[in-house]
């Protein structure tokens, strides 16, 4: 991979594909800055980070989700099998995607669901896993948030070491759009709640080198995670395409929109009652 440019995503904080509070009120869905570099340079600066306490830069990783260890990094591809067997015969069929995923502890994925079946491989370090069926979708306080991007002050693509975390910036997208997203999070659970939220009983996963996740499609998951003595993390998931066609998905989405309507009335309610 030396010598490879490779996208890289890019943010402050590590809150890449979340839900940021703006200074002056209301939320905005935050995807991060992208943009493409060596592998070798993307990789030190992971590690850097991870190791230098004095680190001022913004948090680096590689996180595309389009089938990326079979196109952009085809060259690490015969590292790991082409396929998992059980998940190939439960499911009937080939993965329609094989990701692979490289970052460090300041990086954390917000609460969220896919609508695949995951087999999440753990490669170096560790992954944290905070896990909610569907069941739970009326906790999670879902709404429509505004999207945007991480962006820089000043116009130009410019190496990510020479700039540094207040040099970003949020920017609405164009056209507007509205991406719904969960709003509660399972570690902060008195903030932004439904009234069902302090009913949700999350699962805690960790992944060990070696160690294999079955992430069922539709559950909500947040992940975080712990580096290795290298100070990297990386970890490959093989995405199945959901059955559509299944009871499952058309009762997935009878809870979620029972719990939205549920909301919707106690929002209604606080209103009448206001009034009186």
């Amino acid at each position: 991979m030396r010598g490879q440019n490779v996208n890289v995503a890019i943010t402050p904080h590590g809150n890449a594909d979340s839900v940021v509070s703006l200074p002056l009120g209301g939320s905005v869905f935050v995807k991060p800055y992208e943009t493409e570099e060596p592998f070798q340079e993307v990789l030190e600066k992971i590690q850097r980070q991870e190791r230098e306490e004095d680190y001022k830069g913004p948090t680096h990783y590689a996180q595309t989700q389009n089938d990326n260890l079979r196109n952009e990094y085809s060259t690490l591809f015969a590292d790991v099998p082409k396929s998992i067997p059980f998940a190939r015969i439960a499911l009937e069929q080939e993965p329609d995607a094989i990701n692979f995923w490289l970052g460090n502890s300041y990086s954390t994925t917000a609460l969220h669901k896919d609508n695949y079946e995951n087999i999440y491989v753990q490669i170096l370090g560790q992954k944290h896993f905070v896990l909610l069926p569907p069941v739970e979708a009326a906790c999670v306080n879902e709404k429509s948030v505004l999207a945007s991007t991480y962006t820089l002050k000043r116009n130009g693509d410019s190496p990510s070491d020479t700039f540094e975390k207040k040099d970003m910036v949020i920017k609405v997208d164009e056209p507007e759009e509205y991406v719904p997203f969960a709003t509660w999070d399972p570690d902060q659970r008195t903030i932004n709640t439904t009234p069902y939220s302090q009913y949700s009983q999350p699962l805690r996963v960790t992944l060990e080198e070696g160690d294999m996740l079955y992430l069922p499609a539709l559950w909500y998951h947040k992940v975080s995670q712990s580096c290795n003595e290298e100070g990297i993390c990386c970890a490959v998931n093989y995405w199945y395409d959901l059955e559509f066609g299944g009871g499952f998905w058309s009762t997935a989405n009878f809870v979620r929109s029972t719990g939205l309507l549920s909301m919707q009335g106690n929002a209604d309610d606080g209103i009448r009652g206001g009034d009186d």
